[in-house]
């Protein structure tokens, strides 16, 4: 087998081992996405849905939105666990900067980029001594620098705190397709659930140009599904964060549990 099919195989096995993660109750679709970046390094991203159904995210949203919101535009290839669709297709060929080769159906080249061995997935969790509500918004400001914003102009980060004490970190990104567009909550939260991560403790929310800035409506009807516990911080700039409940953000939500597969079988 040539080398250049031994990291191709090598990528698809790695990208399968990451269905599991995928939160898929409503479909029971288990999809993940990998990007290579050039030094070998990789980052994950596994089909997060809502009861919102069309709120969902896909898999390659996911990857491409941490892969943004870290820095990291470095990219080599994209591995799919399933064929990519024709919406995923033309999310990847709008993207500034980047020229893109389909090998079968499941695989994306950078055109020129070399294809290195897998290694590990880029290292994503931040851990933070005397934690606290400040530092936590003075994260996501830091996040928001992250931002991809050429349609708005409007950075938004976020940071999600966890039990451990580990943290990590999103920020909005954006893209000529209007829907294809992901707030910093909503990619943190997914960056989550595709890093295996438990249960949300805190959300950090900073909008720089706009102190007191809440989650918008998307972001709240997620926040509630996959942080239902969690307490939501408001960057206020010079003044001490506000707090909210994440239940109180949306009162009287829907949470979707009479369509989950278990219910409905």
């Amino acid at each position: 087998m040539d080398p250049f099919q031994n990291v191709a195989n090598n990528l698809l096995q790695k990208v399968l081992t990451y269905t599991e993660r995928s939160y898929a109750p409503y479909s029971g679709r288990m999809e993940a996405v990998i990007i290579l970046l050039e030094d070998g390094s990789f980052i994950p991203g596994v089909r997060v849905e809502n009861a919102s159904f069309q709120l969902s995210i896909s898999a390659l949203l996911n990857a491409f939105t941490t892969a943004f919101s870290l820095g990291r535009k470095d990219i080599s290839a994209v591995i799919s666990s399933v064929p990519f669709s024709e919406s995923e297709l033309a999310y990847t060929s709008a993207l500034s900067g980047y020229s893109w080769e389909l090998v079968g159906s499941q695989l994306l080249l950078v055109a020129g980029a070399h294809l290195p061995v897998p290694t590990e997935a880029v290292e994503i969790i931040k851990h933070v001594d005397h934690f606290d509500p400040q530092r936590g918004v003075e994260l996501a400001r830091t996040a928001s620098h992250h931002a991809l914003i050429p349609q708005s102009n409007f950075p938004v980060g976020c940071a999600i705190a966890f039990p451990s004490g580990e943290v990590i970190t999103g920020a909005n990104v954006e893209h000529s397709d209007w829907s294809q567009i992901l707030c910093a909550e909503r990619n943190a939260l997914s960056t989550a659930i595709s890093y295996g991560l438990g249960e949300t403790k805190a959300i950090y929310v900073s909008c720089p140009k706009l102190p007191g800035g809440t989650p918008c409506g998307a972001c709240r009807q997620v926040i509630v599904e996959l942080a239902p516990h969690a307490t939501v911080w408001m960057d206020l700039g010079s003044d001490a964060p506000a707090s909210m409940m994440a239940t109180e953000l949306l009162p009287g939500h829907f949470s979707g549990d009479v369509l989950k597969r278990t219910q409905k079988s």
